[in-house]
């Protein structure tokens, strides 16, 4: 149970992991999805390749929106991508890798269901039946005596061999293993050219830009963080202020039920209220630090507006205060001499 708990630590901890694992879950429960399924052909000529057409594409598209759903960077896109410039630019190369990034991942279930139904071949006999070439595989010489709409209901009964009654016409183990050869051809084409797709997007593409996506990497990395450090501070500030504000009010509450005793208005006050140790000055000051000066609902909620509204820029040890996206100061900024360089290399 330790090792498991400490797997699932290491997964919280580790974002791109932890999304890999979830992933690598939903293509192995799309597989499992596919091989308990009750794949059953309507074998009508109407209704044969709608089915199956739903089939290969609905699977894929809720295993698709599940893997952007779980993953924790959606929230985070939508509010980067929406949130007012302030005074930090939107970088759209950053907003691209992190689109990017997601929808990898989530597309891996949906490759997952759409290569296990070509490699099947059931959906694709069901939507192929009526086209199988019966000058070629069966007995040519009957089919042109036979209306088109027969000989259509007659071929899509082929995937359901206790209604095909075309035996004379054609073969259905022939139609049948026809059919699923193509399907597999398909399946292991699809798979191939996933795989090379996948290698080409992972490997060649930092090659050719590796300064753009080095720099798109980094900062999609700092919002993620940033966030996750801003949830931790506010989670730290309501603590502080809501064990504040509790204090204040059993102070106050002692402070009447002690005046209201020694005027004879009120019950003296409980034993368990007359024994509660008084906070000492220390934990008082120190849980009032956390607090960063910020003590009423207006001042919070100020911070939390301003926050999403002008974020601070990414800037470090300024010595004046920045307006906008540039500095306070009417003159120019100082050189970073080796600071600037390095950058600009990068």
């Amino acid at each position: 149970m330790d090792k498991f708990r400490m797997i699932f630590q290491f997964l919280q901890s580790n974002q791109e992991s932890f999304m890999n694992g979830i992933c690598g879950i939903l293509a192995l429960a799309s597989a499992q999805m596919y091989s308990a399924f009750d794949f059953n052909c309507p074998c009508l000529p109407g209704y044969n390749a709608a089915y199956s057409a739903g089939i290969l594409l609905a699977p894929p598209l809720v295993l698709f929106l599940l893997g952007l759903v779980l993953n924790n960077n959606v929230s985070m896109l939508a509010e980067e991508w929406k949130r007012p410039p302030g005074r930090r630019a939107k970088d759209p190369a950053v907003l691209r890798y992190m689109f990017c990034s997601m929808a990898q991942r989530a597309l891996i279930a949906p490759v997952v269901w759409v290569a296990v139904t070509l490699l099947d071949g059931k959906c694709f006999l069901c939507a192929f039946c009526t086209a199988v070439p019966v000058n070629a595989l069966g007995n040519g010489s009957l089919a042109p005596g036979l209306p088109g709409p027969e000989l259509a209901r007659l071929l899509a009964r082929v995937p359901c061999p206790e209604i095909y009654d075309g035996d004379w016409l054609l073969a259905r183990e022939v139609a049948v293993r026809y059919l699923r050869c193509i399907s597999q051809a398909l399946g292991w084409s699809f798979v191939l050219l996933t795989t090379l797709l996948a290698f080409a997007v992972r490997s060649v593409r930092p090659c050719f830009t590796q300064a753009a996506f080095l720099k798109s990497k980094y900062w999609s990395h700092y919002i993620d963080i940033e966030r996750r450090l801003f949830d931790e501070t506010c989670t730290e500030h309501a603590k502080a202020f809501a064990k504040v504000c509790i204090q204040q009010f059993f102070e106050a509450m002692t402070h009447d039920l002690e005046l209201g005793h020694s005027h004879g208005a009120l019950a003296p006050p409980s034993p368990a209220v007359a024994a509660a140790p008084a906070a000492g000055p220390d934990g008082a000051e120190e849980e009032r630090e956390k607090l960063r000066g910020i003590t009423d609902q207006g001042a919070v909620n100020r911070l939390l507006t301003s926050w999403h509204q002008c974020k601070p820029p990414l800037r470090l040890g300024q010595d004046e205060p920045l307006m906008g996206n540039g500095w306070a100061g009417g003159g120019p900024r100082a050189p970073r001499r080796e600071v600037a360089t390095y950058i600009s290399k990068v």
